[in-house]
């Protein structure tokens, strides 16, 4: 197991004995517990100092690019090199459509259906 994993692991448990370090100095009237938020801050940086120092020592990550640089992978969607043809389905059926299931009548959906799409029934009303 490398440092900088062993020293992450440690965090939880450094901040738990200093809450019981804490507590046993609140306990003793020594230092309360709204004086001891400096010593949270502090721990906080000797972890990450650590960290930090161990990372580099195992030869650390590669730098990110600049900002700008072109990125050198290609995207993996279903259009690949294909233009965007500006329809919601390329295919006869719905992608998202459950096999067995039906297809949702008109107006049935969340968005608001175009009047036209509505049917009227024999006594007058919309449904």
């Amino acid at each position: 197991m490398s440092r900088y994993v062993m020293i992450r692991r440690l965090r939880g448990p450094a901040f738990l004995l200093l809450v019981g370090i804490n507590a046993l100095l609140a306990q003793a009237n020594i230092l309360g517990w709204g004086k001891s938020w400096p010593l949270y801050l502090i721990l906080a940086g000797v972890l990450a100092l650590a960290e930090r120092a161990a990372l580099a020592a195992e030869g650390g990550c590669p730098p990110p690019p600049y900002p700008g640089a072109p990125y050198s992978g290609s995207y993996p969607g279903p259009n690949q090199g294909q233009p965007y043809s500006g329809a919601p389905y390329a295919g006869a059926a719905d992608p998202n459509a459950v096999a067995g299931q039906a297809a949702a009548e008109p107006g049935s959906a969340i968005v608001p259906a175009p009047s036209h799409d509505l049917v009227k029934d024999p006594d007058g009303g919309q449904s």
